[in-house]
């Protein structure tokens, strides 16, 4: 099991002082972390000194649990799913940060590569009761209220009433602050390549699930906001690839640069995108003439977006239950600062 306990000073993920306050130049989001103790990923239990705010002495406490689909690309996991746990976990210190994944096939292929053991999400409910926790929140780093999310609040349901809170935090993309944020993102990010005769192709997975629309809603954005040259396409539903390319031959696009609409870069942005397979998105355009650079950076590896999620962790509504700890309501006033 993974989970986030005091580290030493000095360490890369160690945070000391009562807050740091980060502004990202590219986008003017900011971000407010409360540092009361030092943080790393370990597992072992952590100091009664640094539990104390958000419990009652000698209550177990709090906990995070943040939920992905996960990854088998180590690099990645480390960077996206880890970097959004840091970066919440570094937001609210009141609170134990677990991890949990939601494919089964993933958690199989990790330990079975003796790169750990990671619990499902049915395994880490049993585990949080079994400790004794009785306050919880739960963050996905879906991107948008699909099929995923809908079956981790019915997985998470049968569970609710072991708990005297649950709150279950939103997905990346749930209001329209988020998607005028993420677009910010997403152009600000890609700046040095947006230079009039490239084309930056996203690629997200897509779904049969109505939230599909997502997509078109993003490229909507693009469109509205005077943004051009941008463009987003799907693996399994629409856009499909064969659209943008025949948007991009109306233009006078010479390059094009293909980045992952997924949290994080795995098998699909490593294969299907930029792969050297006939069939890859890279391919594909290469053989159109088109000169093509693969960014294999995930969407949870950018601090913006770590911040997206670090909000929605503390404006998670209450299901059962007592209200979130009070420095975690101050973290979300310091990221609207």
């Amino acid at each position: 099991m993974f989970r986030f306990v005091p580290g030493e000073p000095g360490s890369p993920i160690y945070f000391r002082g009562v807050y740091s306050i980060k502004r990202f130049p590219r986008t003017g989001i900011a971000a407010g972390y409360p540092a009361a103790c030092g943080l790393s990923l370990l597992s072992a239990p952590l100091p009664t000194a640094c539990a104390t705010t958000g419990s009652a002495a000698g209550a177990k406490k709090p906990v995070i649990l943040v939920v992905s689909f996960g990854t088998s690309f180590k690099e990645s996991r480390d960077a996206a799913i880890g970097g959004i746990e840091r970066a919440i976990a570094a937001a609210y210190p009141a609170y134990e940060v677990r991890r949990a994944f939601t494919s089964q096939i993933i958690i199989n292929h990790i330990k079975k590569d003796g790169d750990g053991e990671i619990d499902n999400v049915e395994a880490a409910f049993k585990r949080l009761i079994k400790d004794g926790v009785k306050e919880l929140i739960i963050q996905p780093t879906h991107i948008m209220n699909g099929e995923e999310y809908d079956e981790l609040i019915t997985q998470a349901k049968p569970f609710e009433s072991k708990f005297t809170s649950v709150k279950y935090g939103k997905p990346l993309l749930s209001s329209d602050t988020d998607y005028d944020e993420l677009i910010t993102v997403l152009t600000g990010v890609t700046a040095s390549y947006n230079d009039g005769g490239t084309a930056i192709i996203f690629m997200g997975h897509g779904a049969g699930h109505e939230t599909n629309a997502t997509y078109a809603r993003l490229v909507g954005l693009f469109k509205s906001k005077g943004i051009p040259n941008y463009y987003i396409g799907t693996i399994e539903a629409e856009p499909a690839l064969d659209e943008i390319i025949a948007d991009i031959a109306k233009t006078d696009v010479k390059k094009v640069v293909l980045e992952p609409l997924m949290i994080v870069a795995g098998d699909h942005a490593n294969n299907d995108m930029a792969g050297d397979e006939e069939d890859s998105w890279k391919s594909i355009l290469s053989a159109r003439g088109y000169s093509v650079t693969p960014v294999l950076k995930g969407l949870g590896q950018f601090p913006e977006v770590q911040a997206m999620f670090v909000r929605h962790a503390g404006e998670a509504p209450v299901t059962r239950g007592s209200s979130i700890a009070s420095f975690g309501a101050f973290a979300v006033f310091l990221l609207r600062f």
